[in-house]
């Protein structure tokens, strides 16, 4: 969960900005991706060995097939023996490697028109509860106009309403909306019927019903009584790649298996009718939204697969106090519950950025870029000269950034931060404007956008990049395994051609 600047008292001043990065990398992160590269090491050095092997072998005549054939008549025991360690290595190598994890397809859940929330609407809807003194509502005002949102942003159907009806009835409403709508394009597009999941990982932080959200959907699909089902609350927007990694983790152990990815959050319940400044934001940011990811370890998905997960790297900062109390839901001195954001939210968001992409950098970037990196954090490090850290370019490593769209002024920091294009960051902007914050989903929405334009190629890698309570930043890449078109029902289809849109910044 990220937020927008705000006007009165949550400014992003120089202090406030996401840090410099590499200004002070910390070593053990540096070396803990290389401790994730080691793990491929092994695979890394049996390829080309087996290239040499085979080159060999190709420039054999028949006489010498014949004299080799020969001395293993002499060396019966030695063969044998040699086959015999030779089939237990191939056995042991092709059962305990990490198996493919594809993604086969993805649907993004897109409100109905009436859902659409204007500026002025949401302002008059504001003032009509009577909730609001007039600071907030010009704070909140304020936060609108800086926010980076459009006019067709969604609210649910609760927050329509004058008064509005936040109750557990209408909470479940939206999420039963959101998630089977989701799942309804994913199961159309994909022609997976619901019997054959075996895996579901569904994630909201703020809603967490019992029955679960998970049960909900097992109950609407009828799905099969031992699918292994996962509920993940209270872990903000960066908890779609955590659902990805734990379904991820599932495929490797369970074989030839589907695993489907349910990603929202629900604002219904979750709306705050206070005062408090720190705590109005997620009010101005927050909009109706969810996904829906189908993933696979098949190797028949293989073909028509239009991603292939390459990497997850997950960040945890919750061990430092002001980390963890930086996103905190909480009840104000009137006893009304909300999000509360930290003034410090924009320093703690870039150190957990720092320590992501130290540790990420070593399994994507190019050789050259991790040699000029290393050339002057030695420097730097051991011999204290005074050099300027070198920022590695993540644009040779990527060429597509789904940056979580949690607010403008994260998404301005990490462009000028990583040194990106505004074309790297238009999905992120895009996706803001046109559906606002949608917690842990934006990354797909995003995606989608991509794919809308006609950007996606065949061995194009794409980093997905989020932020949550806790603190967490997460990264998930994947790379294309052809030139993805958007699906049916992609959430772009009837306004693409409209965007970019220029934003008044």
């Amino acid at each position: 969960m990220s937020s927008e600047s705000s006007p009165a008292g949550l400014q992003i001043n120089q202090s406030r900005r996401l840090p410099d990065f590499l200004q002070s990398v910390n070593l053990k992160y540096v070396k803990l991706g290389y401790h994730y590269l080691m793990t491929y090491l092994f695979t890394l050095c049996l390829i080309p060995l087996i290239a040499v092997i085979f080159v060999e072998v190709s420039q054999l005549n028949p006489d010498d097939v014949r004299q080799l054939w020969i001395q293993l008549q002499y060396n019966l025991l030695s063969v044998v023996v040699c086959s015999v360690f030779l089939v237990f290595g191939c056995t042991v190598y092709i059962m305990s490697r990490p198996r493919s994890v594809y993604l086969v397809d993805y649907a993004c859940y897109k409100p109905p028109p009436h859902l659409k929330v204007k500026y002025q609407q949401f302002m008059e809807h504001s003032k009509l509860t009577g909730d609001f003194d007039d600071s907030s509502l010009e704070f909140q005002r304020k936060i609108l106009e800086r926010s980076g949102l459009g006019e067709e942003t969604y609210a649910p159907e609760a927050m329509h309403s004058i008064p509005p009806r936040p109750s557990m009835a209408t909470a479940r409403e939206e999420a039963e909306q959101v998630m089977f709508g989701a799942l309804d394009n994913l199961f159309a597009n994909t022609n997976i019927k619901p019997k054959d999941i075996g895996i579901l990982v569904v994630n909201c932080s703020l809603f967490n019903p019992t029955p679960s959200l998970s049960a909900m959907i097992i109950n609407k699909y009828k799905l099969r009584g031992n699918i292994l089902s996962f509920n993940l609350g209270g872990m903000g927007c960066s908890a779609g790649v955590i659902s990805i990694d734990l379904a991820k983790d599932l495929l490797r152990i369970h074989r030839n298996t589907y695993a489907v990815v349910v990603s929202t959050e629900n604002i219904t319940q979750n709306w705050y009718f206070g005062n408090k400044k720190s705590m109005l934001i997620p009010n101005c940011l927050f909009r109706v939204g969810g996904a829906a990811v189908l993933l696979s370890n098949k190797s028949v998905d293989k073909r028509r697969a239009k991603y292939k997960l390459v990497h997850v790297v997950r960040t945890h900062r919750g061990a430092d106090d002001k980390a963890f109390r930086c996103v905190y839901q909480e009840q104000d001195d009137a006893g009304k519950t909300g999000v509360s954001l930290s003034k410090d939210l924009m320093a703690i968001a870039g150190g957990a950025l720092k320590t992501n992409i130290t540790t990420l950098g070593p399994l994507v970037l190019p050789i050259s870029e991790q040699l000029l990196f290393f050339a002057t954090l030695v420097a730097k490090k051991l011999f204290n000269a005074k050099v300027k850290p070198y920022i590695p370019d993540f644009k040779l490593a990527f060429e597509h950034f789904c940056i979580h769209a949690g607010g403008r002024a994260v998404i301005d920091e990490l462009e000028k931060n990583l040194q990106l294009l505004p074309t790297h960051v238009e999905a992120s902007r895009m996706t803001l404007h046109r559906f606002g914050n949608t917690s842990s989903s934006s990354i797909w929405y995003e995606l989608a956008y991509t794919e809308a334009k006609g950007r996606m190629r065949k061995g194009n890698r794409v980093w997905q990049i989020a932020f949550g309570s806790g603190f967490k930043c997460n990264s998930a890449v994947w790379k294309a395994m052809r030139n993805v078109k958007p699906s049916t029902n992609n959430p772009w289809d009837d306004c693409i051609d409209r965007y970019p849109v220029k934003l008044v910044l």
